[in-house]
C-alpha cells in the first residue's frame, strides 16, 4: 500500500511539475517566432496544459476505474486507451487555439497543428504517467499494460 501511494505521489508531482512549467516544456518540444509570442500573449499555454493533463488523467482513471472489467484488462484495450486520450487532448487543445486565434485575427493553422503534434506526445506521455500511477488500485486492470 505505501509503494501505491509513492507512486501515485510521484506521478501527481510530475504533472503538477509539467503545468507549472508548461511553457519552458512546450516552447522546447516546439517554438516558432510568431505562433510562440502570440500563444503566450493570449495567455494560452496554462489552459491547454491544464486541458492535457486532465484529459491524460481523466482517460485514465475512466480506463482504470470505471470500464475495470476483466474482458478489457489486455495490453491493446490499455493501448486503445492511450489512442483514445492521445487524440483528443490536442484536438480540444487545437479547438481553443482556433478560436482564441481567430477571436483576435490570427492565421497560425500550419502552426497550430505542429504544436498540437507536440502535444499529442506529451499527452501519451503524461497518460503512462497517470496510468502508472494509478493502476495499482484497480481490481481488474491493475496488471495492464505490463505485469506485476
Amino acid at each position: 500500500m505505501k509503494r501505491n501511494i509513492i507512486y501515485l505521489a510521484c506521478g501527481l508531482v510530475i504533472t503538477l511539475l509539467f503545468i507549472i512549467f508548461n511553457v519552458n516544456v512546450y516552447e522546447t518540444a516546439y517554438y516558432a517566432q510568431g505562433f510562440s509570442d502570440q500563444f503566450f500573449n493570449l495567455g494560452l499555454y496554462t489552459p491547454v496544459s491544464l486541458i492535457t493533463a486532465g484529459v491524460a488523467w481523466m482517460g485514465a482513471a475512466i480506463y482504470y476505474f470505471v470500464i475495470n472489467s476483466v474482458r478489457f484488462d489486455r495490453w491493446y484495450h490499455w493501448l486503445l486507451t492511450l489512442a483514445i486520450v492521445t487524440l483528443l487532448a490536442p484536438i480540444v487543445c487545437y479547438a481553443l487555439n482556433d478560436y482564441v486565434f481567430a477571436k483576435n485575427d490570427l492565421m497560425y493553422i500550419t502552426e497550430s497543428i505542429n504544436f498540437e503534434l507536440v502535444n499529442l506526445a506529451i499527452t501519451a506521455i503524461l497518460f503512462i504517467v497517470a496510468s502508472f500511477s494509478m493502476r495499482w488500485w484497480s481490481s481488474n486492470c491493475r496488471h495492464t499494460p505490463i505485469p506485476q
